[in-house]
Protein backbone atom coordinates (compact mmCIF):
# COMPACT_ATOMS: atom_id res chain seq x y z
CA UNK A 1 0.00 0.00 0.00
CA UNK A 2 1.70 3.57 -1.08
CA UNK A 3 0.49 5.88 0.98
CA UNK A 4 0.18 9.39 -0.74
CA UNK A 5 -2.12 12.11 1.79
CA UNK A 6 -0.88 16.16 -0.46
CA UNK A 7 2.90 15.35 0.10
CA UNK A 8 4.88 15.97 -2.56
CA UNK A 9 7.48 13.09 -1.56
CA UNK A 10 9.37 13.02 -4.40
CA UNK A 11 10.38 16.26 -3.32
CA UNK A 12 10.83 16.19 0.01
CA UNK A 13 13.31 13.28 -0.58
CA UNK A 14 15.56 15.17 -3.26
CA UNK A 15 15.59 17.62 -0.45
CA UNK A 16 16.96 15.80 2.02
CA UNK A 17 20.27 14.41 1.12
CA UNK A 18 20.32 11.61 3.87
CA UNK A 19 17.53 9.36 2.43
CA UNK A 20 20.35 7.91 -0.33
CA UNK A 21 22.04 6.76 2.66
CA UNK A 22 19.76 5.39 5.39
CA UNK A 23 16.30 4.23 6.23
CA UNK A 24 15.92 7.11 8.78
CA UNK A 25 13.25 5.89 11.40
CA UNK A 26 15.11 7.73 14.49
CA UNK A 27 13.14 11.54 14.11
CA UNK A 28 12.15 11.53 17.55
CA UNK A 29 15.84 11.59 18.26
CA UNK A 30 16.70 13.62 15.38
CA UNK A 31 15.56 14.08 12.25
CA UNK A 32 17.38 14.23 8.53
CA UNK A 33 17.52 18.44 7.85
CA UNK A 34 16.68 19.27 4.25
CA UNK A 35 19.24 21.44 2.27
CA UNK A 36 17.98 24.60 2.64
CA UNK A 37 18.49 24.49 6.51
CA UNK A 38 21.92 22.83 6.43
CA UNK A 39 22.65 25.65 3.56
CA UNK A 40 21.49 28.64 5.50
CA UNK A 41 23.52 27.52 9.19
CA UNK A 42 26.59 26.57 6.56
CA UNK A 43 26.63 30.15 4.78
CA UNK A 44 26.39 32.13 7.74
CA UNK A 45 29.01 30.45 9.60
CA UNK A 46 31.09 31.19 6.34
CA UNK A 47 30.04 34.99 6.78
CA UNK A 48 31.37 35.08 10.24
CA UNK A 49 34.28 33.93 9.17
CA UNK A 50 35.08 36.60 6.55
CA UNK A 51 33.81 39.40 8.12
CA UNK A 52 33.46 38.75 12.12
CA UNK A 53 30.50 37.17 14.26
CA UNK A 54 29.21 40.17 15.59
CA UNK A 55 29.47 41.83 11.79
CA UNK A 56 27.65 39.31 10.46
CA UNK A 57 25.14 39.54 12.89
CA UNK A 58 24.61 43.03 12.14
CA UNK A 59 24.44 42.07 8.67
CA UNK A 60 21.89 39.65 9.12
CA UNK A 61 19.30 41.70 11.41
CA UNK A 62 16.29 41.77 9.58
CA UNK A 63 16.65 37.37 9.13
CA UNK A 64 17.30 37.10 12.52
CA UNK A 65 14.30 39.15 13.46
CA UNK A 66 12.17 37.35 11.21
CA UNK A 67 12.93 33.53 12.88
CA UNK A 68 10.59 34.62 15.44
CA UNK A 69 7.69 35.50 12.95
CA UNK A 70 8.27 31.81 11.71
CA UNK A 71 8.40 29.95 15.01
CA UNK A 72 4.92 32.45 16.17
CA UNK A 73 3.55 31.03 12.81
CA UNK A 74 4.28 27.68 13.13
CA UNK A 75 2.30 27.16 16.32
CA UNK A 76 0.06 30.19 16.11
CA UNK A 77 1.47 32.65 18.25
CA UNK A 78 2.50 36.16 18.00
CA UNK A 79 6.25 36.78 17.93
CA UNK A 80 6.49 38.48 20.95
CA UNK A 81 5.66 35.07 22.47
CA UNK A 82 8.71 33.52 21.17
CA UNK A 83 12.04 32.99 23.00
CA UNK A 84 14.99 31.13 21.39
CA UNK A 85 17.03 28.93 23.45
CA UNK A 86 19.50 25.70 23.42
CA UNK A 87 16.66 23.24 23.51
CA UNK A 88 13.11 22.09 24.46
CA UNK A 89 14.57 20.86 27.97
CA UNK A 90 16.13 24.55 28.51
CA UNK A 91 13.21 25.91 27.47
CA UNK A 92 10.68 24.13 29.79
CA UNK A 93 13.41 24.81 32.96
CA UNK A 94 13.24 28.71 32.21
CA UNK A 95 9.54 28.58 32.31
CA UNK A 96 9.38 26.61 34.61
CA UNK A 97 11.77 27.87 37.11
CA UNK A 98 9.88 31.67 36.58
CA UNK A 99 6.89 30.18 38.25
CA UNK A 100 6.95 30.67 41.85
CA UNK A 101 6.44 28.01 44.28
CA UNK A 102 5.96 27.92 48.07
CA UNK A 103 5.37 25.07 50.64
CA UNK A 104 1.59 23.38 50.52
CA UNK A 105 1.48 24.27 46.72
CA UNK A 106 1.10 21.22 44.07
CA UNK A 107 2.17 20.51 41.10
CA UNK A 108 0.07 18.19 39.25
CA UNK A 109 1.75 16.30 35.94
CA UNK A 110 1.18 12.59 34.28
CA UNK A 111 2.87 9.31 33.86
CA UNK A 112 4.35 10.03 30.68
CA UNK A 113 6.52 13.32 32.21
CA UNK A 114 9.44 13.13 30.59
CA UNK A 115 12.65 12.39 32.39
CA UNK A 116 14.35 15.79 32.93
CA UNK A 117 11.43 17.74 33.44
CA UNK A 118 10.48 15.19 35.99
CA UNK A 119 13.77 15.44 37.81
CA UNK A 120 13.34 19.29 37.87
CA UNK A 121 10.23 19.02 39.70
CA UNK A 122 11.00 16.49 42.24
CA UNK A 123 14.21 18.95 42.75
CA UNK A 124 11.91 21.75 43.00
CA UNK A 125 9.76 20.15 45.48
CA UNK A 126 12.32 19.23 47.70
CA UNK A 127 13.70 22.44 47.79
CA UNK A 128 10.37 24.43 48.38
CA UNK A 129 8.34 22.17 50.42
CA UNK A 130 5.89 21.88 47.18
CA UNK A 131 4.58 18.84 46.45
CA UNK A 132 4.47 16.62 43.21
CA UNK A 133 0.95 14.82 42.35
CA UNK A 134 1.05 12.18 39.51
CA UNK A 135 -2.51 11.83 37.55
CA UNK A 136 -2.88 8.38 36.54
CA UNK A 137 -4.25 7.56 33.32
CA UNK A 138 -7.35 6.79 32.25
CA UNK A 139 -8.36 3.12 30.45
CA UNK A 140 -7.13 3.93 27.33
CA UNK A 141 -3.62 5.12 28.88
CA UNK A 142 -3.50 9.02 28.65
CA UNK A 143 -4.10 11.57 31.09
CA UNK A 144 -7.26 10.66 33.46
CA UNK A 145 -9.31 14.08 32.56
CA UNK A 146 -11.97 13.33 35.28
CA UNK A 147 -9.19 12.68 37.92
CA UNK A 148 -7.02 16.41 36.73
CA UNK A 149 -10.28 18.04 37.01
CA UNK A 150 -11.04 16.60 40.61
CA UNK A 151 -7.24 17.13 41.34
CA UNK A 152 -7.55 21.22 40.46
CA UNK A 153 -7.77 22.89 43.83
CA UNK A 154 -6.63 26.75 44.88
CA UNK A 155 -3.24 25.62 45.94
CA UNK A 156 -2.38 24.04 42.20
CA UNK A 157 0.52 26.11 41.42
CA UNK A 158 1.32 24.24 38.10
CA UNK A 159 -0.34 21.39 35.51
CA UNK A 160 2.93 19.84 33.86
CA UNK A 161 2.13 17.63 30.93
CA UNK A 162 4.26 16.14 28.11
CA UNK A 163 2.21 16.15 25.27
CA UNK A 164 3.82 12.72 23.28
CA UNK A 165 6.02 10.67 25.54
CA UNK A 166 9.51 9.53 24.48
CA UNK A 167 8.95 6.27 24.61
CA UNK A 168 5.45 5.88 23.69
CA UNK A 169 2.94 6.88 21.22
CA UNK A 170 0.46 8.36 22.89
CA UNK A 171 -0.77 11.80 22.34
CA UNK A 172 -1.95 13.29 25.62
CA UNK A 173 -5.51 15.30 25.49
CA UNK A 174 -3.81 19.04 25.40
CA UNK A 175 -6.63 20.80 24.44
CA UNK A 176 -8.84 19.27 27.42
CA UNK A 177 -6.62 19.63 29.96
CA UNK A 178 -6.02 23.67 28.56
CA UNK A 179 -9.89 23.51 28.88
CA UNK A 180 -9.23 22.36 32.66
CA UNK A 181 -6.42 24.85 33.87
CA UNK A 182 -8.00 27.62 32.09
CA UNK A 183 -11.47 27.50 34.04
CA UNK A 184 -9.53 26.58 36.87
CA UNK A 185 -6.94 29.50 36.69
CA UNK A 186 -3.59 27.31 36.89
CA UNK A 187 -0.85 27.94 34.78
CA UNK A 188 -0.02 25.00 32.07
CA UNK A 189 3.30 23.77 30.76
CA UNK A 190 3.21 21.59 27.88
CA UNK A 191 6.29 19.88 26.68
CA UNK A 192 5.97 19.60 23.03
CA UNK A 193 9.02 18.50 22.04
CA UNK A 194 8.02 15.56 19.84
CA UNK A 195 4.96 17.25 18.65
CA UNK A 196 6.02 20.23 17.25
CA UNK A 197 7.20 19.70 13.68
CA UNK A 198 4.94 16.62 13.17
CA UNK A 199 1.69 17.42 15.00
CA UNK A 200 0.04 20.78 13.48
CA UNK A 201 -0.04 22.32 16.99
CA UNK A 202 -2.27 25.35 17.77
CA UNK A 203 -1.37 26.87 21.34
CA UNK A 204 -4.67 29.04 21.10
CA UNK A 205 -6.69 26.15 20.43
CA UNK A 206 -4.71 24.01 23.48
CA UNK A 207 -5.07 26.79 26.24
CA UNK A 208 -1.63 26.40 27.44
CA UNK A 209 0.04 29.15 29.21
CA UNK A 210 3.84 27.92 28.34
CA UNK A 211 4.92 25.43 25.96
CA UNK A 212 8.56 24.03 25.29
CA UNK A 213 9.93 22.63 21.86
CA UNK A 214 13.17 21.60 20.06
CA UNK A 215 14.60 22.23 16.45
CA UNK A 216 16.24 18.85 16.44
CA UNK A 217 13.37 16.75 15.83
CA UNK A 218 10.16 16.56 13.84
CA UNK A 219 10.81 19.95 13.23
CA UNK A 220 14.22 18.91 11.28
CA UNK A 221 16.25 22.09 12.75
CA UNK A 222 19.65 22.03 13.98
CA UNK A 223 20.90 20.44 17.17
CA UNK A 224 21.58 22.83 19.72
CA UNK A 225 18.06 25.13 19.20
CA UNK A 226 14.86 25.12 20.30
CA UNK A 227 12.11 27.89 21.76
CA UNK A 228 9.65 28.61 24.47
CA UNK A 229 6.20 29.98 23.54
CA UNK A 230 5.03 32.34 26.35
CA UNK A 231 1.28 33.51 26.20
CA UNK A 232 0.89 37.19 26.28
CA UNK A 233 -1.34 36.68 29.60
CA UNK A 234 1.36 35.32 31.71
CA UNK A 235 4.52 36.42 30.43
CA UNK A 236 4.45 39.79 32.84
CA UNK A 237 4.16 38.22 35.75
CA UNK A 238 6.78 35.85 35.12
CA UNK A 239 10.74 36.86 36.06
CA UNK A 240 13.68 34.42 35.16
CA UNK A 241 15.87 33.59 38.24
CA UNK A 242 18.84 34.48 36.38
CA UNK A 243 18.93 37.20 34.12
CA UNK A 244 21.09 38.72 31.66
CA UNK A 245 22.15 41.07 28.88
CA UNK A 246 19.15 40.91 26.60
CA UNK A 247 16.61 40.17 28.99
CA UNK A 248 16.96 43.00 31.25
CA UNK A 249 18.03 46.47 31.17
CA UNK A 250 20.49 47.92 33.07
CA UNK A 251 18.87 51.52 34.37
CA UNK A 252 21.02 52.68 36.64
CA UNK A 253 24.00 51.26 39.06
CA UNK A 254 21.67 49.73 41.23
CA UNK A 255 18.61 49.43 39.05
CA UNK A 256 17.51 47.00 36.08
CA UNK A 257 13.89 46.64 34.59
CA UNK A 258 12.85 43.55 32.72
CA UNK A 259 11.95 43.81 28.99
CA UNK A 260 8.83 43.10 27.61
CA UNK A 261 7.67 40.01 25.95
CA UNK A 262 9.68 36.67 25.62
CA UNK A 263 12.80 38.24 25.41
CA UNK A 264 12.93 37.69 28.82
CA UNK A 265 13.68 33.91 28.64
CA UNK A 266 16.55 34.73 26.35
CA UNK A 267 19.91 34.53 26.74
CA UNK A 268 22.43 37.08 25.19
CA UNK A 269 25.25 34.42 23.43
CA UNK A 270 23.64 32.02 21.19
CA UNK A 271 24.24 30.28 17.82
CA UNK A 272 23.07 33.04 14.91
CA UNK A 273 23.75 30.48 12.15
CA UNK A 274 21.49 27.42 14.31
CA UNK A 275 18.83 30.02 14.89
CA UNK A 276 18.86 31.21 11.18
CA UNK A 277 18.37 27.03 10.43
CA UNK A 278 15.73 26.82 12.82
CA UNK A 279 13.44 29.12 10.92
CA UNK A 280 14.66 27.96 7.79
CA UNK A 281 13.29 24.59 9.07
CA UNK A 282 9.84 26.46 10.13
CA UNK A 283 9.76 28.10 6.83
CA UNK A 284 10.11 24.61 5.05
CA UNK A 285 7.61 22.85 7.42
CA UNK A 286 5.30 25.65 7.15
CA UNK A 287 5.49 25.75 3.34
CA UNK A 288 5.04 21.89 3.44
CA UNK A 289 1.76 22.32 5.33
CA UNK A 290 1.69 21.20 8.95
CA UNK A 291 -2.18 19.80 8.41
CA UNK A 292 -0.58 17.65 5.54
CA UNK A 293 2.18 16.70 7.55
CA UNK A 294 0.47 15.64 10.34
CA UNK A 295 -1.53 13.22 7.99
CA UNK A 296 0.78 11.64 6.44
CA UNK A 297 3.01 10.98 9.36
CA UNK A 298 0.06 9.34 11.10
CA UNK A 299 -0.74 7.13 8.35
CA UNK A 300 2.96 5.88 7.93
CA UNK A 301 2.82 4.85 12.29
CA UNK A 302 -0.28 3.33 11.54
CA UNK A 303 0.50 1.23 8.68
CA UNK A 304 3.95 0.60 10.84
CA UNK A 305 1.98 -0.81 14.07
CA UNK A 306 -0.20 -2.85 12.01
CA UNK A 307 2.37 -4.68 10.03
CA UNK A 308 4.31 -4.90 13.35
CA UNK A 309 1.28 -6.39 14.96
CA UNK A 310 1.01 -8.97 12.13
CA UNK A 311 4.79 -9.40 12.85
CA UNK A 312 5.72 -12.93 14.76
CA UNK A 313 7.31 -12.82 17.71
CA UNK A 314 6.53 -8.62 18.13
CA UNK A 315 4.39 -6.84 20.40
CA UNK A 316 3.54 -3.17 19.93
CA UNK A 317 3.36 -1.07 23.55
CA UNK A 318 1.60 2.07 22.15
CA UNK A 319 -1.55 2.95 23.44
CA UNK A 320 -4.07 6.26 23.81
CA UNK A 321 -7.24 6.85 21.95
CA UNK A 322 -4.66 9.39 19.54
CA UNK A 323 -1.83 7.88 18.68
CA UNK A 324 1.48 9.61 17.18
CA UNK A 325 4.38 9.20 14.84
CA UNK A 326 5.99 7.80 17.09
CA UNK A 327 5.46 3.47 17.39
CA UNK A 328 7.28 1.33 20.27
CA UNK A 329 7.68 -2.40 20.28
CA UNK A 330 9.01 -4.84 22.04
CA UNK A 331 10.80 -8.74 20.54
CA UNK A 332 10.64 -12.04 22.31
CA UNK A 333 13.14 -13.17 23.36
CA UNK A 334 15.77 -10.50 22.21
CA UNK A 335 17.52 -7.32 23.99
CA UNK A 336 16.08 -3.64 22.38
CA UNK A 337 19.82 -2.68 21.75
CA UNK A 338 19.97 -6.46 19.95
CA UNK A 339 17.31 -5.82 18.08
CA UNK A 340 18.28 -1.91 17.02
CA UNK A 341 21.49 -3.59 15.92
CA UNK A 342 20.36 -6.38 13.88
CA UNK A 343 17.56 -3.22 11.59
CA UNK A 344 20.63 -1.22 11.93
CA UNK A 345 22.86 -3.92 9.92
CA UNK A 346 19.66 -3.27 6.71
CA UNK A 347 20.68 0.05 6.97
CA UNK A 348 17.33 1.39 8.99
CA UNK A 349 17.59 3.64 11.96
CA UNK A 350 15.86 3.13 14.77
CA UNK A 351 16.47 3.58 18.60
CA UNK A 352 15.31 2.26 22.01
CA UNK A 353 13.74 3.77 25.04
CA UNK A 354 14.61 2.97 28.41
CA UNK A 355 12.79 2.41 31.99
CA UNK A 356 15.12 5.20 33.20
CA UNK A 357 13.46 8.05 30.88
CA UNK A 358 10.02 6.83 31.93
CA UNK A 359 9.89 5.76 35.11
CA UNK A 360 6.61 6.86 36.03
CA UNK A 361 4.99 5.17 33.03
CA UNK A 362 6.89 2.03 32.24
CA UNK A 363 7.05 0.58 35.85
CA UNK A 364 3.58 0.45 36.08
CA UNK A 365 3.21 -1.45 32.92
CA UNK A 366 6.11 -3.59 33.26
CA UNK A 367 8.33 -2.34 30.93
CA UNK A 368 12.22 -1.96 31.04
CA UNK A 369 12.96 -1.04 27.49
CA UNK A 370 11.11 -0.77 24.06
CA UNK A 371 12.71 -0.25 20.70
CA UNK A 372 11.41 3.26 19.03
CA UNK A 373 10.79 3.63 15.53
CA UNK A 374 9.81 7.19 14.34
CA UNK A 375 9.01 7.70 10.66
CA UNK A 376 8.96 11.19 9.02
CA UNK A 377 6.98 12.70 6.11
CA UNK A 378 9.54 12.06 3.77
CA UNK A 379 9.74 8.29 4.89
CA UNK A 380 8.76 6.19 2.28
CA UNK A 381 6.81 2.91 1.71
CA UNK A 382 9.50 0.87 0.52
CA UNK A 383 11.96 2.20 4.31
CA UNK A 384 9.09 1.09 6.32
CA UNK A 385 9.08 -2.66 4.62
CA UNK A 386 12.76 -2.52 5.32
CA UNK A 387 12.16 -2.47 9.07
CA UNK A 388 9.93 -5.40 8.85
CA UNK A 389 11.53 -7.36 6.49
CA UNK A 390 14.89 -7.12 8.66
CA UNK A 391 12.56 -7.74 11.79
CA UNK A 392 10.76 -10.99 10.06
Amino acid sequence: MTIDLGIDLDKARRDTPGVDHVAHLNNAGGALRPSVVTDTVIAHLRREAEIGPYEAEAESADRVAAVYGSVARLVHAQPDEIALVQSATAAWNVAFSSLPLAKGQRILTARTEYISNAIALLQACERTGATLEVIEDDEHGQVDLDQLERRLDDDVALVALTHIPTGGGVVNPAEAVGALTRNAGVPFLLDACQSVGQLDVDVTAIGCDLLAATGRKFLRGPRGTGFLYASRAITERLVPPVLGLGAATWTSPTTWEVVPGALRFETWERSIADNLGLGAAADYALAVGLPAIEERVIALADRLREALAQTLGVTVRDKGVRRSGIVTFTVDGMRADDVRARVAAAGVNVSVTRISSAQLDYGVRGLTEVVRASPHYYTSDDELDRLLAALR
